[in-house]
């Protein structure tokens, strides 16, 4: 059985911890590791590999996650843009023998009874067998109406599948018994799949088809081509395929799942004080209870207060009362209209060389600590519209400006003018750490030529 792990989505109502280039599936926030580390340890001990689909930024991410874990014999399947879950699924499942039995999870669900999970998918390779699709339904606990319903009948069959609910209507699929929450978690042949989405979705496969015939596919990775992959249709696989085949099967599961998709859920997993605060050594509280406080970087204070959520990212401070977390949604909205990036990056960007973290930043300059692993280097690069002093502080850098390359030590310095080629890199066994000062009229993120990388990224 293979692991199809998708790997898209920005996680909006979890700003600001999740953001577009480290959004919620990257961030460790259950003992130093994140959702996405969590899904691989769990499925990696049930099927013999993964299959990752993600964008080219969440590529990088999940490769230095996966090598944390020591995890190998993983296939990569990047897209350039998203369009929704049916292509994605699609794409991976023509890469496999029709027979192979795939196991499809988001990589930022939480499920903490993995015995019983391990029971549930012994049932859904069974049906997958047979040559069905499955889909498992999350017994519910309360009436939620953040989620889709899956209606069953004699247990196993798929009666209909409903869309989010008010408060008045998911109270009475919770009454009625027979009302599972959809998981987006699927169980197939690749081979069967295909053949559904083929009858019910056919623009769908065909232009899928084209866009995988076309695909670069080297070394476990296959690259999507951005024009083959903006004429597929845009469409879920419950709306393409799940709710129109007849062939779906639907496994009931108490597998304890949360798909962690606002701070309210965030609290009800994370370990709690004896007031239920939840635990961070930066948190001092005075008479406040029952809050969910997240800061590393500073000292939050707290005084008779009780039912907040308190996120300080650094850069980005959210209040918010608890039940109110789903408008947070409404906080990115209004930053993408302002043009901030702050829904975007953290102050510290995450790279497939290492990384870096923005200590200051005004009008004409900013300033940057970066780190660059070893052995790793940036690509050869220009900028139109600032210059940039590097100072390094540990490590020795080797430093490419024009024709120039030389070694930079400790308390050294290069200069790099506006328009000059320049590169960096560590070819030592430690981490370079430096400072970067860049000095122009803009100093933003996409001022960058690439001529030259190492990790194929777009070269403008």
């Amino acid at each position: 059985m293979t692991n199809i792990i998708l790997c898209g989505g920005s996680g909006t109502r979890l700003w600001p911890i999740s953001r577009t280039l480290m959004p919620k599936q990257f961030v460790k926030l259950f003992d130093d590791k994140s959702l996405f580390q969590l899904t691989v340890e769990r499925n990696s001990k049930l099927c013999k590999s993964s299959f990752i689909v993600s964008n080219s930024e969440q590529y990088f991410l999940a490769l230095d996650q996966l090598e944390e874990l020591n995890i190998e014999n993983n296939r990569y399947l990047l897209e350039p843009i998203g369009r929704n879950t049916a292509p994605a699924i699609a794409l991976a499942c023509m890469q496999l023998d029709y027979d192979e039995i795939v196991l499809v999870t988001p990589s930022d669900h939480l499920i903490k009874d993995e015995k019983e999970y391990e029971k549930v998918l012994k049932k859904a390779k069974e049906f997958a067998s047979e040559n069905k699709l499955v889909t498992f339904g999350i017994t519910p606990t309360f009436a939620e109406t953040g989620f889709g319903y899956i209606e069953t009948v004699n247990e196993f069959d798929v009666k209909a599948f409903h869309e989010k609910p008010n408060f008045e209507i998911a109270t009475s699929y919770l009454k009625a018994g027979n009302y599972y929450w959809n998981s987006g978690m699927f169980c197939f042949k690749a081979g069967v799949f295909l053949d559904e989405l083929k009858n019910y979705s056919p623009e769908i496969y065909e232009t899928s088809k084209i866009a995988f015939e076309n695909a670069t596919n080297t070394n476990n990775l296959i690259r999507i081509k951005h024009e083959d992959m903006a004429n597929i249709p845009e469409d879920s696989i419950d709306y393409a395929v799940m709710e129109k085949s007849n062939i779906v099967k639907v496994i009931p599961s108490n597998i304890s799942w949360s798909d962690v998709g606002s701070f309210d859920s965030l609290y009800e997993e994370l370990p709690k004080d004896e007031n239920n605060n939840t635990i961070n050594e930066n948190h001092i509280a005075i008479d406040s209870k029952n809050n969910l406080v997240y800061g590393s970087e500073r000292k939050i204070a707290t005084v008779d207060i009780e039912d907040l959520i308190i996120i300080d990212s650094g850069d980005a401070l959210l209040i918010s009362k608890k039940g109110s977390s789903q408008k947070v949604k409404k906080v990115v909205e209004k930053l993408k209209e302002s043009n901030s990036q702050l829904h975007n990056i953290h102050l510290t960007g995450y790279r497939p060389w290492g990384s870096y973290t923005v200590l200051e930043e005004s009008n004409g300059y900013k300033i940057k600590r970066i780190e660059v692993k070893p052995g790793k280097r940036l690509s050869l690069q220009k900028h139109f519209h600032r210059s940039e002093h590097w100072i390094v502080v540990s490590g020795t850098a080797t430093v490419t400006v024009g024709d120039e390359k030389r070694l930079v030590r400790p308390n050294e310095s290069t200069y790099i003018k506006a328009g000059e080629l320049h590169r960096l890199e560590n070819e030592g066994k430690i981490p370079v750490v430096l400072i970067e000062a860049q000095v122009g009229e803009y100093t933003g993120e996409d001022d960058i030529v690439r001529v030259e990388d190492d990790f194929e990224r777009s070269m403008n």
